[in-house]
C-alpha cells in the first residue's frame, strides 16, 4: 500500500461517500475507485460494503481504519521534521571533539552560529583520537574535531582551523608565572603531571633529552580537568596546547623551543553528502576563518 491509498480510503471513512471524497481528494470517482480496490486486494478484504446507496464501513475497514489514522500521521509527521531539518528550523548536528580541545577558541564561533541558527540543536561528544575517525565513518558523528596526524586517512577530508603554540602551564605562585617564555633546559628538575593523551607526548620526551632535561612525573591521568586542576593548585607543571586551558587560576607560558603542539582540523568523510545543518556549520566555519 502507499500513502495515497491510505489518503483515499480515509477519506471515504469520513464522509461514506466515494463521489464527495473523491472531489475532497482531487481527483476522479475511478480513480479513487480503483485505489480503494487495490488497498482492498493487498489487505485480503473489502473495506467498504455498499448498499443501496449507503456505505459503510466493513469489519476490516473498522479494524484498519484507526491503524491506517496512524500510519497517515506518522507519515506526514516525518515529513513536517524533514521540511524542518533542511530549512534548519529543528535540525541535529553531532560534533566529535578530540578530548584533550579546549573550547576556547570555539566558544565565541559557537555562540555566534547559535545565533543565527538558533534551530539547530548541537551535541558534542569527546572522544580520544584513535576513536574519532572509526566513530566518524560508523557515521556517529556528522564531523569531527581532530588534531593532525590523527585525523589523516584516504577517507578523510580535513580542513585546517587553527595551529596551538606548546605552552608550560603552572599555577600562579610557581617561578615560571614570572617569566615570558620558558625553554625545554627550564624543565629540568621540574614536578611534572602527565597528561596521557598529549600527542606530542613522545616528541616532548625526545626534546627533553636532546637538551638534558630531566622531569620528575608524580601523576598521570586521561582526565584534562584533573591534570589542570592539580596544576593550578600548584602539585606541578605540564605541556599543555596554547588554546586548552579550561581551569581558573592557571598561567601558561609559552616554550620558545618546544615542537608545535598541534593543528586542529575540521573533519568529515570523503564522499559522503553533508546534511543541510552540517553544511552551514562548515560554511560558518569557514566565514570565521576567512574573517581572521
Amino acid at each position: 500500500m502507499d500513502l495515497r491509498e491510505i489518503r483515499y480510503f480515509l477519506a471515504v471513512c469520513q464522509s461514506l461517500n466515494f463521489t464527495r471524497a473523491a472531489e475532497a481528494c482531487g481527483v476522479t470517482q475511478p480513480t479513487l475507485t480503483r485505489a480503494i480496490q487495490k488497498l482492498e486486494h493487498e489487505l485480503g478484504g473489502p473495506l467498504f460494503a455498499r448498499e443501496r446507496g449507503h456505505t459503510h464501513l466493513t469489519a476490516l475497514g473498522r479494524l484498519m481504519q484507526p491503524r491506517l489514522e496512524d500510519v497517515l500521521a506518522r507519515s506526514m509527521a516525518a515529513e513536517h521534521e524533514a521540511a524542518q531539518h533542511r530549512r534548519l528550523t529543528a535540525a541535529d548536528l553531532h560534533l566529535g571533539v578530540m578530548c584533550s580541545i579546549g573550547p576556547a577558541r570555539f566558544a565565541a564561533f559557537l555562540q555566534g552560529f547559535r545565533a543565527r541558527q538558533p534551530g539547530v540543536g548541537l551535541t558534542l561528544t569527546d572522544a580520544k583520537a584513535d576513536q574519532l575517525a572509526p566513530r566518524l565513518l560508523a557515521g556517529e558523528f556528522d564531523a569531527a574535531l581532530v588534531s593532525r596526524p590523527e585525523c589523516q586517512g584516504e577517507r578523510l577530508d580535513t580542513e585546517r582551523l587553527y595551529a596551538e603554540r606548546t605552552m608550560v602551564a603552572c599555577a600562579p605562585d610557581h617561578p615560571f608565572a614570572q617569566r615570558n617564555e620558558i625553554r625545554m633546559a627550564d624543565m629540568d628538575g621540574q614536578t611534572y603531571l602527565l597528561r596521557i593523551n598529549c600527542e606530542i607526548r613522545d616528541k616532548l620526551a625526545e626534546k627533553l633529552r636532546e637538551v638534558g632535561a630531566r622531569i620528575n612525573v608524580v601523576c598521570r591521568s586521561e582526565r584534562e580537568d584533573w591534570i589542570q586542576s592539580l596544576v593550578a593548585s600548584g602539585l606541578g607543571v605540564c605541556f599543555l596546547p596554547e588554546f586548552s586551558a579550561v581551569q581558573p587560576g592557571l598561567v601558561l607560558r609559552p616554550v620558545a623551543d618546544a615542537p608545535l603542539a598541534r593543528e586542529i582540523c575540521l573533519v568529515t568523510v570523503a564522499g559522503r553528502r553533508w546534511s543541510p545543518p552540517l553544511a552551514s556549520f562548515i560554511d560558518a566555519v569557514r566565514r570565521c576563518h576567512a574573517g581572521n
